[in-house]
């Protein structure tokens, strides 16, 4: 294992379960809300939800090497989280043989967002023999978070684009150390990644350049396709200021492809006419890979650290980076409407001004000051 000694699955089930996750909502079960405020998000930037999912999910996928019916043990868990992370590392794991136990879930748990991870986690395994269990749940399934993965899941089987080892790598490389909030006016953590046609993209290339990195969520977000239209429309504004972009998700390949219009088009989107066509002819930045969340976790994004629409998703951050390399600004949002807009971020870059807070940013309890 490239990651730290192997852990038995049950010692990592007994980890998560002994965790206080922020609740998840009781409403739509696929949401995470604060604990303390009761509204959605996690208001707290020390939260270490994503850390212990993180480093659960490396421990897990690890295991599937040698204690495969360990880990598929925890999909029968009274803990929603245990039963969620266990999916998830068998599709990363690309556990094929245990497709069935997976299915079981994605057909018959009663939370939906372990449904949903179970869908995914089918998807990733990139079984043909999963398919007909899916198609028939997608006939079936009535939680609208849960529909939209059963037809990525199936889409992505279908391509034959499962779980790539450099995702798996990735997850079994993850160290505690790597998650940190980054420090301003010091040299900006390294990024090196793919883009979504496995060119490598560098930090360090830019040099000499005002540079903009942006996390965002996934496929099914409304907020990040409004940062893509943005982008698009400013696009001579960033040309103009000389700044290079990138845009950055905490997925695989094949679900990178989908955001930027290179695979199917979801029925999520239908109601946009400007989406695939837009996408593929108007992107002129590029789109980066952050499997598992690694390089994420030192710009302060948690990857994993709460749920949204069905899945476990990192903190949208906004990283910029001056000429010299020095980070001059890192803003880690508290929900997933909370950072500066594209138009707010570029008079940023205009102004030198890198003061900034979102209006309706979550705050702690613990801080002064909380309306």
């Amino acid at each position: 294992m490239s990651g730290a000694a192997r852990v038995g699955p049950q010692a990592v089930f007994d980890r998560l379960h002994s965790y206080a996750f922020h609740p998840i909502d009781p409403d739509t079960r696929t949401f995470t809300i604060d604990r303390d405020l009761g509204v959605r998000g996690v208001a707290d930037p020390l939260a270490r939800d994503g850390l212990v999912r993180s480093l659960a999910l490396r421990d897990l996928v690890s295991a599937c090497d040698g204690d495969l019916a360990g880990v598929v043990a925890g999909l029968d868990h009274p803990d929603l989280h245990v039963r969620c992370v266990s999916a998830a590392a068998l599709g990363i794991a690309r556990a094929a043989a245990a497709h069935e136990a997976v299915g079981r879930i994605a057909s018959g748990d009663e939370e939906p967002l372990a449904r949903a991870h179970a869908v995914i986690a089918l998807g990733e395994m990139g079984s043909l023999d999963a398919l007909p269990l899916l198609r028939a749940r997608l006939a079936s399934e009535d939680h609208a978070d849960v529909v939209h993965q059963l037809e990525l899941a199936i889409g992505q089987i279908e391509a034959g684009a499962p779980s790539s080892d450099a995702q798996r790598q990735a997850y079994l490389s993850l160290r505690e150390e790597a998650f940190q909030r980054p420090a301003l006016d010091q040299a900006a953590p390294d990024v090196v990644l793919d883009d979504t046609d496995g060119a490598t993209w560098s930090l360090a290339d830019g040099r000499g350049r005002w540079q903009l990195l942006i996390w965002i969520f996934a496929d099914w977000c409304p907020v990040c396709h409004h940062e893509f239209k943005e982008l698009m429309d400013l696009r001579d504004a960033f040309d103009e200021l000389g700044v290079r972009v990138a845009t950055i998700e905490a997925h695989d390949t094949w679900r990178g492809r989908l955001m930027v219009g290179r695979e199917i088009e979801p029925a999520l989107w239908g109601s946009r006419s400007w989406f695939r066509e837009a996408y593929t002819e108007r992107i002129w930045w590029s789109h980066l890979l952050d499997r598992a969340g690694a390089v994420g976790a030192r710009y302060g994004t948690e990857p994993l650290t709460f749920a949204v629409h069905g899945e476990y998703v990192n903190r949208p951050t906004t990283a910029i980076i001056d000429p010299e390399g020095v980070l001059r600004f890192a803003y880690a949002g508290s929900y997933w409407g909370d950072r500066p807009s594209i138009d707010r971020t570029l008079a940023m870059l205009r102004d030198g001004d890198f003061s900034f807070e979102h209006p309706q940013r979550l705050r702690p309890q613990r801080y002064a000051g909380l309306g």
